[in-house]
């Protein structure tokens, strides 16, 4: 599932900044989901219980071209998984559902998990407006949110698995704004202007972004999950790798770009399957300032932690 470089991304020392690097020709940008995986169910149950938390829009902006942009791309790059029919339909065809120009929901075959018909019943129920795009969060692993170059905003989001963030927060704020929260946040605010110019450009480009957390759920939106004392039922031998791969995908003549996140957690002791990983995330951690460290949740944890690391890369060796 995970498209994350861990040796591009873990390094020491450990700085907040943008990490922007050219795609690799022919890299793919979107990951089709099969029927009832991980990515798959989590997104549904937010989208069935919790839609109006990850479907956000800046009033009165229009996301169609950066929807279609996106979609196209989606049928050039996945044509098995994904296609635009010739009445205007967004056909999810691994998933045998479609969604009409109007936001009429088709279900086309039987569904391959579960009663059969849970994307579709997932849906209906959403505001038509909103039914293709939750058909587009449903096909692929990737969350989406677009970015607009002439004001610097994030004015539309559809973000089912946020990393300890909540959507309704961000959108429709400058790049600045979304990001005054980060610890050590100077070079990403110097940055703000030129890397909107630069992501909304001809190019494509990724970054990659991650943590070591106490819990498994790829939705870690604050509404359903903070409250509990973080790592109080979680030693650091149990503890997880949450990765984002990050990418963008150019509107052609609009100023603007789609925005994809990939969002991984695996188990921290697979992650590390070999005595280079475990030293280099020790590096990495170490050299965190306390503002970073309280920033991602590993204050508390930080001196177990950075031991456990070091013996694994120890013993490793």
């Amino acid at each position: 599932m995970s498209h994350f470089d861990f040796d591009a991304a873990v390094r020491a020392p450990f700085r907040m900044q943008p990490g922007l690097r050219r795609l690799a020709e022919g890299a793919p940008q979107l990951t089709p989901l099969a029927p009832g995986s991980r990515h798959q169910r989590e997104k549904l149950a937010v989208l069935s219980a919790f839609w109006p938390q990850a479907l956000v829009a800046a009033p009165a902006f229009d996301a169609e071209p950066a929807l279609a942009a996106l979609a196209t791309h989606a049928a050039a790059e996945h044509p098995d998984a994904w296609s635009l029919d010739a009445d205007g339909r967004w056909h999810a065809r691994h998933l045998a559902t479609a969604v009409c120009p109007d936001g009429q929901v088709q279900q086309l075959a039987d569904g391959r998990f579960g009663l059969g018909d849970e994307i579709a019943r997932c849906l209906r129920p959403l505001p038509a407006a909103w039914r293709q795009a939750g058909l587009l969060a449903l096909a692929f692993a990737e969350d989406i949110a677009i970015v607009n170059a002439q004001d610097t905003t994030l004015p539309w989001m559809a973000v089912c698995l946020p990393s300890h963030w909540a959507p309704a927060a961000k959108v429709g704020r400058s790049f600045a704004e979304v990001h005054m929260p980060v610890a050590d946040n100077a070079l990403l605010l110097q940055a703000a202007a030129a890397l909107t110019k630069l992501v909304t450009g001809h190019e494509r480009w990724e970054r990659f972004v991650w943590n070591v957390t106490d819990q498994p759920r790829l939705n870690a939106h604050p509404a359903q999950h903070e409250g509990a004392e973080r790592w109080a039922q979680t030693a650091v031998a149990q503890a997880w790798f949450r990765s984002e791969r990050q990418s963008f995908i150019p509107v052609p003549g609009h100023a603007q770009a789609v925005f994809t996140i990939l969002v991984d957690v695996q188990p921290l002791a697979t992650v590390l399957h070999d005595a280079a990983r475990a030293q280099a995330l020790h590096d990495a951690i170490a050299t965190m300032s306390p503002a970073v460290l309280a920033y991602r949740g590993l204050t508390g944890v930080r001196e177990p932690l950075l031991a456990w690391l070091q013996q694994r890369a120890c013993a490793s060796a």
